[in-house]
C-alpha cells in the first residue's frame, strides 16, 4: 500500500498554564506512516496526547515542529484557502457527536455541503444517499434529541462523509455508547473502510475497538509513540509496559505475583502456561493431547481470545503425574504451541 498520512518528528507544545510555569508538551517527536486504505488505531491513557495528535493531522492545531503530509501534500505547511481545501478531504467524528440541535438529521448531514457551495439538488441527493448508507433513511426529518446515541453517531458519520473525504478521523467515537451500540458503529466504520476505501484513524482508550477493526496500532504515552505494529502482534507480544497494561484489559494476562501464589496454594502439581497463536491450534487440541497421554490436569487460568479474527490462546494448567510422563505429554501437543513452566 502507498503511504497516505506521514508524520515526521512532529511535536506540539502549548504555552504554560500560568505565568512562570513550564510549557506543556502534548506531542513529542512523533513519526508515523499510515497506509492508504487501512484502519489505524492510536491508543493511550488520558493525557497521552492522542487527541492532540489527531487534531494535528487535519491541522485544527498547527504543529510546533516537524511536518505532516497527506499523500504528496505537505498539509502542515499550508495556510488559508489551500489549507481549507485539504481539510475538506478529511472527515472527523467525535465522542459527543457535535450535532447542531437546531437542524434536522438531513440538515446536519447537508451542512458541510452548504459551506462548500454545493447546489441544493446535489445536496439532497447526497444526503439521501448517505442516510441510506448509515441506516437512517427514514429519520431525515428528525432532530438530534429524538435519536438514540448510536443513531446520533451514525448521523455524525454521515456528516463526516458528506464531502467524500479520503480520510476519516474518529476521536473516541464510541466511548459514550453502550457495548451493543458500539459494535454497530464499529461495523459501520469497517464498512466505510471496506466499501468506500476511506483511510480511518481511530483514537481510543478502549481496546475492544482496536482489536475489532484496526489493522495496525500505535501506543502513546506522555506525548510519544512508544510502540507500533499490527494489532495482532501488539496484543500477543506487547513490548512496553504501557502496552502490556492495555493488553491485559482485553487479553487474559499470565498470572504473576500474588495471583500466581494463590494458584499454587489452591492447586497441587506443576503449573504450566501454554500459549498459541497459530490458527491451526485450538484449546481442544491442547487438551486432547494431554488427555491422550493419560496426564491429569486442570485449567486454572486464562482462555482463548479473538483478535482481528485470529486466535490467541493463553492457558495456565495444573498438571499432576510423573515428571517424564508430563514432559512427554506437553511435547506431544505439537507445533505452534509454546509451553513454559511457572516456577
Amino acid at each position: 500500500m502507498a503511504q497516505h498520512i506521514v508524520l515526521d518528528r512532529v511535536s506540539k507544545r502549548f504555552p504554560p498554564a500560568k505565568r512562570g510555569g513550564e510549557e506543556i508538551v502534548a506531542v513529542d517527536d512523533v513519526s508515523l506512516a499510515i497506509e492508504r486504505g487501512e484502519v489505524f488505531g492510536i491508543i493511550g491513557y488520558s493525557g497521552a496526547g492522542k487527541s492532540t495528535l489527531v487534531r494535528l493531522i487535519n491541522q485544527l492545531e498547527p504543529v510546533t515542529s516537524g511536518s505532516i503530509a497527506i499523500g504528496e501534500v505537505p498539509i502542515s505547511e499550508l495556510r488559508g484557502r489551500r489549507l481549507r481545501e485539504q481539510q475538506t478531504g478529511i472527515g472527523m467524528i467525535f465522542q459527543r457527536f457535535n450535532l447542531l440541535t437546531s437542524r434536522t438529521v438531513a440538515g446536519n448531514v447537508a451542512y458541510p455541503l452548504e459551506v462548500t457551495g454545493v447546489a441544493r439538488a446535489e445536496r439532497r441527493r447526497r444526503v439521501a444517499e448517505l442516510l441510506d448508507f448509515v441506516g437512517l433513511a427514514g429519520r431525515a426529518d428528525a432532530y438530534p434529541e429524538q435519536l438514540s446515541g448510536g443513531q446520533q453517531q451514525r448521523v455524525g458519520i454521515a456528516r463526516a462523509l458528506a464531502a467524500s473525504p479520503q480520510i476519516l478521523l474518529a476521536d473516541e467515537a464510541t466511548s459514550a455508547l453502550d457495548p451493543e451500540t458500539t459494535g454497530e458503529v464499529l461495523d459501520l466504520l469497517a464498512r466505510v473502510n471496506r466499501e468506500l476505501g476511506v483511510t480511518i484513524v481511530v483514537i481510543t482508550h478502549e481496546m475492544e475497538v482496536v482489536t475489532r477493526i484496526a489493522d495496525r496500532v500505535a501506543v502513546m504515552e506522555a506525548g510519544r509513540v512508544v510502540e507500533t505494529g499490527t494489532t495482532y502482534d501488539v496484543f500477543t507480544r506487547p513490548q512496553t509496559a504501557v502496552a502490556r497494561r492495555f493488553v491485559q484489559t482485553v487479553v487474559r494476562a499470565l498470572p504473576e505475583g500474588d495471583d500466581l501464589a494463590r494458584l499454587r496454594a489452591k492447586h497441587d502439581g506443576r503449573l504450566f502456561t501454554i500459549s498459541f497463536t497459530d490458527e491451526g491450534v485450538s484449546e481442544a487440541r491442547v487438551f486432547s493431547a494431554l488427555a491422550a497421554a493419560g496426564v491429569d490436569f486442570n485449567l486454572v487460568h486464562g482462555g482463548v481470545d479473538d483478535i482481528q479474527g485470529r486466535v490467541y490462546g493463553l492457558l495456565t494448567i495444573a498438571v499432576r503425574g510423573e515428571a517424564d510422563a508430563v514432559d512427554r505429554a506437553l511435547d506431544g501437543i505439537g507445533e505452534g504451541v509454546t509451553v513454559e513452566e511457572q516456577r
